[in-house]
């Protein structure tokens, strides 16, 4: 997995660090007491150079004396208008840039703001942390590697803090490890990353966190009549299968279903897609990362749940024998579906694997799928969608998102979606059109869910990762990771 740096809590008179950064907002002075009586004092002169007041992006530095570490202040903006995101990328430029200066040890000092240092604040900030200096450079030569790493992080908060950052790190170095090993799935071509290796990851992580596997292999799809997971796996040598993993003691608490779509390259099929950012579509594969990035950080912090992790995997390619336009489905569930386009094969394997969660009647289901460019459209990079007919439960997700500084959006599932997808010769089609496609494909997913309503599909097309559009470094996110551990840990022994 990515290296991940060391994080630990130190008072305000620490000195043992090559950098040490202080925030401040603007027009207020550097947050200067209890620092080492050197460190405030260097504080003071930065603050006094003409034109310098605190404005976001601003950044004035200075030596504290020789062999000291090197005092950078930077200007975080208004107090007002100093936002979870704004806290989250500053966290990374600081990490970032201090890699690239070549600076091994690092210490920040945060203001006194509500968003770094307010109750859900540290472990929002440990978590950004120990994730802003992510790099997925295993396929570089040594020579082309990126210069530099921060190995060692100190967060010197106002005491009355220091106690809540310090219980923050066990959880955060969990989840941001969970996210890590999500980035890494997710990141990794296609070429390596096959349905086998998806299943070879999941057997690891089982083996590690005394998980219980169950692999669904071709004939054991047939015999159980998943006829749409078998249809899309049909062009292609890598076989489809559908991975589950048990976790969590039988008395541990609710049962909580989580379904990744694990599409590890998409052509689209026989309805095959531009060629234009094609090498994209390796992360169509990053539900099911997340699914597997949020398990492994339940199973580190022993949460009192119990998980089921259903997995389909399989590879889209257009071949003689791939499904076509025009066919005819059946899923396990035993609903026909006629096909209108090929490269909506993300919520056919979803209608399986969802079909045989739903079997088993967990107290709440959670889905994730790369599933709709309508998404993307509608919320840019930045938010996820989540459609669900719970209003506790997209309240109870919506504030985890917002506690974890992830984006959350919910959207529209209304019955006219369902009717849009009704089929011409089937029970359904797998399209609708144009408009409103992110909804109308979380209505073919409700069909695949029986009587179960506490159940929530995330369309994290979006969120799950940067592509060629975006100016920011090309690679999954591990977005979903941090809002659905946050909603695990306070379910508790609760009913649900």
């Amino acid at each position: 997995m990515s290296e991940i740096p060391k994080l630990s809590i130190a008072g305000r008179d620490h000195l043992d660090s090559d950098l040490l950064v202080v925030g401040c907002c603007e027009g207020e002075e550097p947050p200067a007491e209890e620092l080492a009586p050197a460190v405030a004092a260097a504080l003071r002169r930065l603050a006094a150079r003409a034109g310098w007041d605190g404005r976001e992006r601003q950044r004035v530095e200075g030596e504290v004396a020789a062999g000291g570490p090197v005092v950078s202040l930077r200007g975080l903006g208004k107090r007002g208008e100093l936002t979870a995101r704004k806290v989250a990328d500053w966290l990374v430029k600081v990490v970032e840039e201090a890699a690239i200066n070549g600076c091994d040890r690092l210490a920040l000092v945060p203001p006194d703001h509500p968003e770094l240092t307010g109750e859900e604040a540290p472990e929002r900030v440990a978590r950004a942390l120990l994730l802003a200096g992510y790099r997925f450079d295993r396929y570089r030569t040594n020579g082309e590697r990126p210069p530099g790493r921060v190995h060692d992080i100190v967060v010197l908060p106002p005491p009355a803090a220091a106690g809540a950052y310090r219980a923050a790190l066990p959880a955060a170095a969990a989840v941001a490890a969970g996210a890590a090993f999500c980035r890494d799935l997710a990141n990794t071509p296609a070429n390596e990353a096959t349905p086998d290796w998806m299943e070879a990851e999941a057997r690891a992580l089982a083996a590690s966190r005394d998980m219980r596997m169950t692999v669904l292999e071709e004939d054991e799809l047939r015999r159980r009549g998943m006829g749409a997971l078998l249809a899309v796996g049909a062009g292609s040598p890598q076989r489809p299968r559908l991975v589950r993993l048990d976790w969590g003691a039988a008395a541990a608490g609710p049962v909580v279903a989580l379904v990744g779509k694990g599409v590890t390259f998409d052509t689209g099929g026989i309805s095959i897609k531009p060629a234009a950012d094609m090498d994209e579509m390796k992360y169509d594969k990053c539900g099911a990362c997340t699914a597997l990035g949020i398990a492994r950080a339940a199973a580190d912090l022993d949460l009192p749940v119990r998980l089921r992790v259903y997995l389909p995997l399989v590879e889209n390619m257009p071949d003689g024998a791939s499904y076509r336009p025009g066919d005819i489905v059946r899923c396990y569930n035993g609903k026909t579906v006629e096909i209108l386009n090929t490269d909506a094969e993300g919520r056919m394997i979803l209608a399986d694997a969802l079909a045989w969660a739903a079997e088993g009647a967990p107290d709440a289901l959670l889905e994730y799928s790369t599933l709709t460019g309508a998404a993307v459209v509608a919320l840019g990079h930045r938010a996820g969608a989540v459609y669900t007919p719970d209003d506790a439960l997209a309240a109870d997700l919506l504030g985890a998102a917002d506690r974890a500084g992830e984006r959350l959006w919910r959207m529209p599932l209304w019955p006219e979606y369902v009717e849009q997808m009704k089929g011409h010769h089937a029970d359904l089609k797998n399209v609708a059109g144009r408009w409103g496609g992110a909804n109308t494909a979380a209505a073919f997913l409700s069909q695949f869910v029986g009587d179960l309503t506490r159940w929530a599909h995330f369309d994290i097309a979006g969120a799950a990762y940067v592509g060629n559009d975006e100016e920011e470094p090309r690679e999954a996110t591990g977005y979903g990771v941090h809002l659905t551990v946050d909603w695990l840990r306070r379910l508790g022994d609760e009913r649900l």
